[in-house]
Parts: C-alpha cells; structure tokens; sequence
C-alpha cells in the first residue's frame, strides 16, 4: 500500500544536501525527524518544525522510511552497523554517494538486517531539492519504491531504474562522465578561439546549439550500439580520424594544449588497426568498453 503525502520521514545525515532533503520533506507536510553527529545543523530545520532525535537509534524508530546522506559507505555502515540500531522492517533509502559494488554491498547488508533497502543518487544541488529539477535515481526492489513514491516524490523528480541496486550509482557516474566531457570539449574550443581574440561568452552560444545537435543523434547510435551493426551512413571512422587530426594540428600550432584531442585520435587509431575504419563512430564502443593495457 502507498504511503499519504503526511507519512512521517526520518533523515540522517545533515550537511547541506541533508538540510535540502529534511527541508522539502517539512515544506511537502511530511512530519519530518532529523539526527546528526553535530547536532547544531539541526537547528534551523527544528525551528521549522522537524524533530530532532537524541540518538540515531531512535531517528530510525520514529519513522518507517529513513533517507541517509552522509560523506560515504564506510560513514552509513559505521552509523547503522551496530547489533539491534535498525528496526526490522525499517525501509532505508540510501542517498550517499558511493560506487555500484559498494551499493550492491550495501543492500546484502540490509538484507541480512531486515531491512527494506533502496540505493540512490542525487542529480541535482541542494537548492534545487523540492523542485522539479532534482533528478533523484533509485535502484532496488520495485514494490519497496512505490510503497514510498509519494514521500519521496517530495524531493524533486523520482525515478526507479530497476532492481540492481548497483544502477543509480552507475548512472550517476555516467551522467558525471557526460557532463565532464561536454565541459572539457567547449574548454578546447573555447581556448582555441581566444587566440584569436574571441571570448568564451561569444563562443558559448555557437558551442550549445553543437552539443544540442549532437545530443540529437543519440538515439540513432544507440541503436547502432545494441544491435552490434555500425555501417557509416553519416560518417566513418577513419574520415572522423582525420578530423581529429586536423584538430590536434591546429591546437599545437596555436599553442593550445592537444592532450584532449590526442586521446580521441589514440582511441579511433585503435579501431581503425582492430578493422573499423569503415565504419560509424559509435564502433568505439568497443575502446570504451575494456581497460587499457598499460602493460
């Protein structure tokens, strides 16, 4: 059965990203208990209404869902380790950041606790909580995220990813990985272009409709990617290849650092040696899916 938009919530851990959550669980009408091993940073969600519990034992008691953030695992497991401090039957939903084997970790020891477990990851800054612009990811067992969508609901745009409970952290790496590149590939042409006297804010535009574009061609190469077929109907490789190295040869001659540049060309030469040169760009797949040897 779901839970009321009143059901009460407990938080546990209260740096800022806490603060946010115990904030938009008050503001949705959640009675909301709070603990922090400082427990002054309770104290402005206090004068709000939240109740603040006189130990972690007890924080947990006061609620059938408890939402963590603390600074890592080795943090959760130290907190709620302990023989008898969860309550069987207590669901945990656990925010802090962490890896997918560390998450997967963690639910065969809620298990073995009995407790309910979903792991979680927060796309999103804390001012943004509450809003529909925070993206929270969950993994776990379906029935256990609908039992409490509409508590959770009141931290911004929820989603369930599927019952490997290694998936939000997954894709909280992946979403990291997108948005460094995207940063770090507007960085090089934004450094290309100031030797030529253009501005970062003239050339931030020209930038965004690019990464709009190519966003737009995802969908296509994923296809491409699951089926395991790369035929070239827009580009191949090997003509990519020698884009990038006309890339390399401009940032060097302007004296922009060609590292970036480098390693794309390195990662497509493999291809093209291993007999991919003919086809589409997303082949690299296959680079992007095995570790290097450094051997």
């Amino acid at each position: 059965m779901n839970d009321t938009t009143t059901a009460p919530v407990t938080v546990i851990g209260l740096g800022l990203m806490g603060q946010a959550l115990a904030g938009a669980f008050l503001k949705a009408g959640h009675p909301t208990t709070v603990w922090n091993r400082t427990a002054a940073k309770a104290d402005q969600l206090v004068a709000e209404g939240a109740q603040l519990a006189p130990t972690v034992g007890a924080a947990l008691k006061a609620s059938p869902l408890t939402v963590i953030c603390l600074t890592d695992y080795a943090a959760v497991h130290e907190l709620l380790g302990a023989d008898d401090v969860v309550p069987t039957g207590t669901t945990l939903v656990n925010l802090t950041s962490g890896d997918s084997a560390r998450a997967r970790e963690a639910a065969r020891w809620a298990d073995r606790i009995g407790a309910r477990y979903l792991d979680g990851a927060i796309m999103a800054v804390p001012p943004a909580i509450g809003t529909a612009e925070a993206v929270i990811l969950h993994s776990g067992p379906q029935e256990v995220f609908e039992a409490h969508r509409s508590t959770l609901e009141a931290l911004g745009t929820v989603t369930h990813l599927g019952t490997d409970h290694g998936l939000a952290a997954l894709y909280d790496v992946a979403g990291l990985a997108m948005m460094w590149s995207v940063l770090n590939a507007w960085l090089q042409g934004t450094a290309l272009l100031r030797t030529a006297g253009v501005d970062a804010a003239t050339y931030a535009p020209f930038a965004q409709r690019i990464a709009t574009g190519v966003a737009e061609w995802l969908p296509g190469y994923a296809e491409q990617i699951d089926s395991g077929s790369f035929p070239a109907e827009v580009s191949a490789l090997e003509t990519d290849a020698r884009a990038m190295e006309h890339l390399i040869e401009e940032s060097r001659a302007v004296g922009v650092n060609a590292e970036l540049p480098e390693l794309f060309k390195a990662m497509a030469d493999r291809a093209i040696a291993a007999g991919h040169g003919g086809e589409q760009y997303p082949v690299l797949i296959e680079e992007f899916g095995k570790p290097r040897d450094d051997a």
